[in-house]
């Protein structure tokens, strides 16, 4: 059974996890302070900016691209990048 944790994304008492769903330091912070909607939120957005800007995840680049967006959507850090839809068909970020 899934922990229960008070998100720091909604601020709701939800159900956690009990294995991190990302690797390394950002994973773990995902299990201490992220709740399962919050991170299915998360999936949808990142699936969007995936689609939209025709994301290679084999790229670095792009991965890197992809943890600054997830960092500033479940925590609030820094700037992330709303889906600009005027860009629509350009694949740059």
């Amino acid at each position: 059974m899934p922990a229960t944790v008070t998100c720091t994304r909604c601020g709701e008492t939800r159900a956690g996890f009990e294995k991190p769903p990302f690797p390394g330091p950002a994973g773990a912070r995902v299990v201490e302070e992220i709740c399962q909607e919050c991170w299915a939120r998360w999936l949808k957005q990142q699936m969007q900016l995936i689609n939209h800007y025709g994301l290679n995840l084999m790229d670095p680049q792009a991965r890197t691209f992809l943890t600054k967006n997830m960092s500033a959507f479940l925590f609030r850090t820094g700037s992330g990048d709303d889906i600009d839809t005027s860009k629509q068909g350009t694949i740059e970020h």
